[in-house]
Formats: structure tokens, sequence, C-alpha cells
């Protein structure tokens, strides 16, 4: 571990060329009891992404708003899965906690991309809903393919715009802490911890964080807001609970996304003394558990989607000539 320390420390406050990566929690052999579980999620996850993107891509009837943000939603799944595994796997397979500065500073662009195209998302789809539910006579004349493809534009113009300069802005900050990181793979909040007092690429970071995860959620929020007092309007329980269940898996995945994050980031702020595995482990379910759960959501919640893959699953039936 000293070691590793040395390789870690910065050398005249520059960005040293490593950086040392936490352990995963009960990892005292390599390969690790975590492997099995690991390539399970993920090969669950991409499975399970995969086969909402084939759905709708294949059915034209599909091509709706709804569907090309679940579209959209499916990619970044698959994409932020694939972005933590590779240290992840690192750790389990051969207890690699040490990690070039460049590996790091990528990986950390593409986890953040890819949690902020989620965030967007799923902000879109609240948007979606709220506007299908409070205004459904103006539904489609709204949200036309024009507007679909706009929003589908700036999302990712917020992804790549907000998260290209960061590589660049902290691999030329000054740091006076050792490179150790929290977690088992690399995030900007982490690395920016490390500068100096002052630094002023750790406002843009912050900026970031602020930007995205802290507004998103109060968006959405809102937008169920809007939902919730339409649906108190409505004049028996039935219409309530059909227009409900309209919500309820993206209402899940929302949870499902921002409670952890949220826990993670109160801890942090109030430095709740909590052991080191839980707050790993809480991590891990942030990043881990919407790729895997959200295509299981959709797919029971959504009867189109639910359909479709049954009738996917079910076996042709070949005619017999005569």
């Amino acid at each position: 571990m000293s070691t590793f320390l040395k390789q870690a420390a910065p050398n005249n406050t520059s960005m040293a060329p490593t950086f040392l990566l936490v352990g995963l929690p009960g990892l005292s052999a390599v390969p690790s009891w975590w492997t099995i579980p690991l390539i399970t999620i993920y090969l669950l996850s991409a499975l399970g992404n995969g086969t909402i993107l084939w759905i709708i891509a294949l059915d034209p009837t599909l091509h709706r708003p709804m569907y090309f943000f679940l579209f959209l939603l499916s990619v970044s799944d698959v994409g932020l899965a694939t972005a933590l595994m590779p240290t992840l796997l690192g750790l389990a397979f051969a207890g690699v906690h040490v990690i070039p500065s460049s590996v790091c500073l990528l990986q950390m662009f593409f986890v953040h991309v890819f949690s902020v195209m989620e965030s967007s998302v799923l902000l879109a789809m609240a948007f979606d809903r709220a506007l299908a539910i409070c205004r459904p006579l103006h539904y489609a004349t709204l949200l036309t393919n024009d507007v679909i493809s706009k929003i589908g534009l700036a999302i990712a113009f917020r992804c790549l715009g907000l998260h290209l300069p960061l590589p660049f802005l902290l691999a030329h900050m000054p740091y006076c802490r050792p490179q150790v990181l929290t977690h088992s793979y690399c995030l900007h909040p982490d690395i920016a911890h490390l500068a100096c007092p002052g630094a002023w690429g750790a406002v843009y970071s912050l900026f970031v964080v602020l930007s995205v995860m802290g507004l998103d959620p109060l968006l959405i929020f809102f937008s169920y807001g809007l939902i919730a007092r339409v649906l108190q309007g409505l004049g028996s329980s039935e219409d309530r609970w059909k227009a409900g269940q309209t919500c309820a898996a993206h209402l899940s995945a929302v949870l499902l996304f921002y409670v952890p994050m949220i826990l993670l980031a109160l801890i942090d702020h109030l430095r709740v003394p909590i052991p080191q595995p839980a707050h790993t482990l809480l991590s891990y379910v942030h990043f881990l558990l919407p790729p895997l759960i959200n295509p299981i959501l959709y797919s029971v919640k959504m009867k189109e989607i639910r359909e479709r893959i049954l009738k996917r699953l079910q076996p042709r039936k070949v005619g017999c000539a005569q």
C-alpha cells in the first residue's frame, strides 16, 4: 500500500501519473467473489437494455416520443455500465488498484456523460408524461418529430458540452493531496476534492454537479406536482389509477437513480461516519442498479413493450404444404 501511495502522490502540486482506487468490500483474494456478481449484472443489463433497443428500433408503431426517450434511456444505461466495468473487473479479477491518470480521466468522462444523459432523459420523460396528462388534447401537436429531434440534440450537447472541458481542467489543476480515490472508479467530484484549496477548476466541477444533479430532480418532482394536481381533479378513482399507471415505471426509475445519489451527497456533506464498505456499496447501487432494473420496470409496467417482447419470444408457426 505504501508503494501505491507513493505512486499516487502529486509531484510539485501537478497531477501524479497514477490514481489509487479503493478496493471492493471483502476483497481478500484475487480473483474475488465479486467477479461473478459483476459479470452477471453487466450481462443482464446489456441483455435487458439491448432487448428494449431492439424492440423499439424494429417496430415502427413504437416510434413515438415516449419510446424514443426510453430508447435513449437504454443507451445511457448500457453506456454507464460499460464505462464502469473496466476498473471494477480489474479490481475483482487481478486486484489492480493503480490506474494511469489519463485512463482515469477518460473513464471519468464517459461515466459522467452517460450519467448526465440518464438524468436528462429522465427529465425529458417527466416532461413527456406531464404534457400527456395535463394537456392531452395538445400532446400530439406540441411533441412533434421536429421537437423530439431538438430535445435529443439538446441532451447530446448538454452531456458533451458540460463534461468535455473537465478532463483538461482536472489534468492542469494543482493537487495538494495524495491521489487516492474513495471509489472503485473515477468520478470528477472525487478527483476535484484532491485539488489544492482555491483551484478554479473545482468551482466548474461544482457548477456541473449542481446544474444537473441538483436541477434535474427539482424539475422532475415539479412535473409530478403538476401531474398530481391534475389526477386529483379526475372524476373516478379508476381514471386516476389508469393515468397514474402510465407514470409508475418512470417514477420508479427516477427514485432508483436519484435516491442513492442524494444519500451519498448528504453523507459526504454532513460527514456522516459510516463504514467505507457501506459507502462503496451505496455508490454501486446508484450506478449499477438502474441499468439492471430499468429494463425490468419498463417491460413489466409498459404493456406495449411487454407484448412485443412476448411476441418475439414465441416460436413462429411454420405452415405445412398440402
